[in-house]
């Protein structure tokens, strides 16, 4: 069976064995005519189902000596083989081919480390001891998505192999107890970035690679566009000529790229992954208006889009939008969290039913609950929602107002219409957006919430506060 790699490539970046078994078997088919490793043959990468590699070795070697060879080869996102059996311990020459389209290592459980670039090979030599010897590859989210696998001893108890603690441990899902020295968290300003004048608009994103705040006494480490999560709001028109500048600083650690959702071209062309130290130009013309997605593609995409690397564009109709008074920009996103300053879990993230530890609005939890959002009554307010996911929908609501100008991708309900429809509630769809138009008829606070409510308690709740916010009550929402 013949599948072009590129097919390849697209599923296996979506997230992972943990996510994809079919993908993995296409995979293991349009891989396979690599070199071989160990005595499989050169059968291409194998599924979880595949027998175990077998080398044999003579016995009672001296114990700097080396008495076979291992071969592994990576793929996104696996290794081949998955397992080796050995006939006994001792030292081993270890070859490693990456065969991906990303950076991969090969990880042992006792610190020994090969790593090589997409096409490129690494040699090393490990110490394979009686209980046998696990491996990963250490990159986050690698080994959750699927790449780890281990070497037994023939006789041995597979139960008891050494693995490497690089991927998830579901042990570690207990609540994390927030960190009162925590640096406070830094609120993120809703305005909306106005339109910027003439046709043709440059923007340099820098991806980082760094801790963040995402609650009070809560730090993870994230991915981000720039210096924060989301990425920067920009703002464009159609017709426009948009150009991109990514840059992956040579200080980071893992290869990324960007996709805009706003633009027509190649998936193997601009949203190609750039490794650190790199930089890549994204040139496109918005030609349709809307409220769009821009995140980074690389494999897994699934953990790159966790961990924070999104962001919107708003594309304004060539005529641009009406004015209004207020403009604010809203994106919603789950956070899988496992320990403090950790990575972004893949696994919990991969699950068919996604619990995300929270939901929330521009990154952090609560932050316009804590610093609620300025109006004054009876004035026009527009927002820009986008739902970044991953995985979970959003029912966006401001509670006690009514959305009289809704344009939900491209469809427009327009105040004053026959009937004087309005609308309650906007559902959004994982990398759907959204602009929505209300007033605020009273003085008082009108909360923002997703209204699918058991998220609500998880952090996506914020406030809009018309006039001097009206008079303080209790209870209620």
């Amino acid at each position: 069976m013949n599948v072009p790699k590129p097919l390849v490539l697209f599923l296996a970046f979506c997230g992972g064995a943990a996510l994809f078994g079919i993908p993995l078997v296409f995979a293991a088919l349009a891989l396979g005519s690599g070199a071989p490793a160990g005595d499989n043959g050169g059968a291409g990468a194998p599924t979880a189902e595949s027998p175990a590699a077998s080398v044999s070795a003579s016995p009672a070697p001296a114990s700097d000596e080396i008495i076979g060879e291992l071969e592994f080869h990576a793929f996104d996102l696996g290794f081949d083989p998955a397992s080796v059996e050995l006939d006994q311990p001792g030292r081993y020459a270890v070859t490693f081919e990456n065969d991906g389209a990303i950076l991969h290592n090969l990880t042992f459980a006792d610190g020994t480390v090969l790593e090589a670039e997409a096409g490129q090979t690494a040699t090393g030599e490990v110490v394979v001891p009686a209980e046998g010897l696990g491996y990963v590859c250490s990159i986050p989210g690698h080994a959750d998505g699927g790449m780890k696998g281990a070497i037994t001893i023939t006789g041995s108890n597979p139960d008891e192999v050494p693995h490497s603690g690089s991927g998830h441990d579901p042990s570690a899902n207990a609540a994390i107890e927030p960190d009162p020295d925590a640096p406070e968290y830094l609120p993120r300003d809703p305005a909306a970035p106005d339109l910027p004048a003439g046709d043709v608009h440059e923007f340099e994103l820098v991806v980082s690679e760094h801790e963040m705040t995402v609650a009070p006494g809560i730090v993870q480490t994230v991915w981000s566009f720039g210096d924060s999560v989301p990425g920067p709001v920009l703002r464009v028109k159609v017709g426009d000529t948009v150009r991109v500048t990514l840059v992956n600083p040579e200080t980071n650690k893992l290869p990324h790229s960007i996709d805009f959702h706003a633009s027509m071209v190649a998936w193997n062309d601009e949203m190609r992954s750039i490794n650190p130290g790199e930089e890549l130009v994204y040139e496109f013309v918005a030609k349709y208006a809307g409220v769009y997605m821009y995140h980074c593609g690389t494999t897994p995409a699934l953990h790159h889009i966790a961990q924070g690397m999104f962001g919107m564009i708003i594309v304004e109709p060539e005529g641009g939008l009406a004015p209004v008074e207020h403009e604010f920009a809203l994106v919603q996103n789950e956070w899988y969290m496992v320990e403090q300053a950790g990575f972004i879990s893949l696994e919990e993230a991969s699950a068919a039913a996604p619990a995300p530890d929270a939901v929330v609005w521009n990154g952090i939890v609560n932050q316009y609950a804590d610093h609620p959002i300025q109006v004054p009554v009876g004035e026009e307010v527009r927002v820009f929602v986008l739902n970044a996911g991953p995985s979970i929908d959003s029912s966006f609501h401001v509670v006690g107002t009514i959305f009289h100008e809704v344009i939900k991708e491209g469809v427009h309900l327009v105040e004053g219409n026959d009937g004087n429809w309005g609308s309650q509630a906007v559902d959004l769809a994982p990398a759907q957006g959204a602009i929505v138009e209300m007033r605020f008829d009273e003085d008082g606070m009108y909360p923002i919430v997703t209204h699918a409510f058991n998220f609500v308690g998880r952090g996506a709740l914020g406030m809009f506060q018309a006039g001097d916010g009206g008079p303080a009550v209790q209870g209620g929402h």
